[in-house]
This record gives C-alpha cells, structure tokens and sequence, in this order.
C-alpha cells in the first residue's frame, strides 16, 4: 500500500492535468494543472445508462413459425371413420394440426349448410313472426267485413244489374227451351257494364276506407286484432302513418278494379296473397315489401311493441 495521502495531485500519465489520489489509486476525472481542486474527492459520476441495441426487424407473417392453437374447451381428437368408409378419389391427408372436419362429417355434394343448419328464426322487435295459419284467417274475417259493407253500399248498384240482366238470361232459356241458339240472343246494352264498373270502384273504395286508417293508426284491422296479429314497420314500432299504410294496401287492393278485365285483377291480389310462404326469413307479402312492415304476432297477454329508442318498455298485464 502506498504511503502518499490522499489528494489532489499531478496525473503522471499527463502532467498538465491533476487528479485526486485516495491513497489507493486515481479516481475521477483530471483536471488541469492550475485549476483550483475542490475539497475533498470529485464527485462521483453516475455512468449513461446502456444504449439498447436496436431489434431486429420481424419476418414477414408468412415466414413466422406458426405456433400451435391451444385446444377449445371440450375438444377432443377427431372421431374414427365409420365403418367401411372409404375416402374418395384424390382425398389426402390432412396435415398435422389441421382442424377441418374428417370427410365423413363434410357435407354432401350440393348441399347448403342452411338444410344441416337451420337458420334462427327472426324476432322483430322481440316478438315472433305471426303465423300463415293466423293470416289466412285475419284475411278472411277482413274479406267478409268489407263484403258486408259492399251489401249495404252496393246494394243498389247490384239491384239494377240484375234488372238489367234478368231479361237477358230469361230470354237465353226460352231460345234453348225452343232448340234455339243462344248466341242469336241480343246482349245487354252498355248500361250493365257501366254498373259493374261502378260497382268495382265503389268496392275498392270500401276497401281503402276500412283497411288503410285501421293500419296507419294501431297496424290492425278487426281480422288482425281477433287473431292477435300487427303490423309493424321493419326499423321502429311507431305508427305507419296513412302515406305509408296507403302504399301497403295500394299494392294489394289497387287490382280489384282490374276484377272485370277477365279477372286479371284477382289473379295478382292471389299471388300477391300467396308470396309470404316463399319469405321463409321475414314471412313478408309483396305488399309488405313494398311498404318495408312486417306482421308480428303478439302474447297472449296485452303486451304491445314499444319503440327502444324511447326508452320506453312494453306493457304488461294479466291474463284477459
């Protein structure tokens, strides 16, 4: 061990500088010859912190090593091929880890996953689809209402085209009775035709007032509320509105005038009438496209839909 003192003293390695000796060795940094040391040892410096080295840059995604997928909960090792199976032509083996179901479970050459895999059924606005059952006899409860007001309204237009007709079907009988021909028979003259006619509109007419109101206000006429049936628009359950019922109806009663151009008009409202059984999702008529509703079936209590973005909630009470 060295006898010198501690201190500040001339760096041997460079006499223009001084440093401090702690009586073991040189510690610190020099400094020059002249300067004034400070009392005591120089500070101790904290060493810079170690610069990272920069990472390197990651393969593409593709050249990764793909790293296994752990198992879901319950899985298990795929199940054996049933008896007497035989894989089909130009079938390989699947590569280790490969999750694709065996062959035996694939399906079927044309085939849709919807026939293995029905799909859910739709809820608008939480209540199911009303039923074709219940909609063929709401129809006919509304069919039978409007033909009844057509006996009270049309009641005299019908008189006077049987007074106009009666003549004409006595005289075909008495031709034929005779072995005559019936065509020789005069037809009736345009009176009648224009009776139809007005007859049809008048029809339509009754058909509007007792259907479109009752659909823009509550989306039920009397056939709907007897079988707890409603129509609803597809993106709230406020009221149609008249605009909107109109068009719902149009589309449908809009062909009854057409009744006397050989029955043209009913063989649209027919398939008109018809077309909820090809909508298997929404159950939706052509005239329901058409307005964008669709017909719900409510619970057998007095719950009604409420709009959600009210903030509203469906009522519920008792059993009636």
């Amino acid at each position: 061990m060295s006898s010198l003192p501690a201190g500040w003293y001339k760096d041997p390695a460079d006499t223009s500088t001084q440093r401090y000796w702690d009586g073991e060795g040189w510690v610190g940094k020099a400094i020059p010859a002249d300067a004034v040391p400070p009392d005591g040892p120089p500070p101790v410096e904290e060493e810079p912190p170690p610069v990272p080295e920069p990472a390197a840059p990651l393969p593409p995604a593709s050249q990764r090593p793909q790293q296994p997928q752990p198992a879901p909960p319950g899985w298990g090792p795929m199940p054996p091929p049933p008896p007497g199976w035989q894989p089909p032509p130009g079938w390989q083996q699947p590569p280790s880890g490969w999750q694709q179901p065996p062959p035996w479970q694939q399906l079927p050459p044309g085939m849709s996953r919807a026939a293995v895999y029905p799909m859910a059924e739709a809820r608008p606005h939480g209540f199911a689809l009303a039923g074709l059952g219940p909609r063929l006899v709401a129809r006919l409860i509304d069919i039978l209402v409007v033909l009844l007001l057509n006996i009270v309204v049309n009641g005299y237009f019908g008189y006077q085209v049987i007074k106009e007709y009666v003549p004409f079907y006595r005289a075909v009988v008495d031709q034929m009775a005779r072995g005559g021909n019936a065509l020789d028979v005069p037809q009736p003259d345009g009176k009648a035709d224009g009776l139809i006619w007005a007859m049809l509109i008048v029809a339509t007419l009754l058909w509007l007032v007792y259907e479109a109101p009752a659909i823009a206000g509550s989306g039920q006429t009397l056939g709907k509320r007897i079988m707890r049936i409603k129509v609803v628009a597809l993106e709230n359950t406020e009221p149609l509105g008249f605009g909107r019922a109109f068009g719902r109806w149009a589309r449908l009663g809009l062909w009854t005038p057409a009744w006397g151009c050989c029955g043209v008009g009913l063989i649209f409202q027919f398939i008109d009438s018809l077309s909820p059984t090809l909508d298997q999702q929404l159950r939706q008529a052509l005239h329901d496209k058409t307005a964008r509703t669709v017909v719900i079936a409510l619970p057998p209590h007095d719950r009604q839909p409420v709009d959600a973005s009210t903030g509203g909630s469906a009522k519920e009470e008792g059993p009636r």
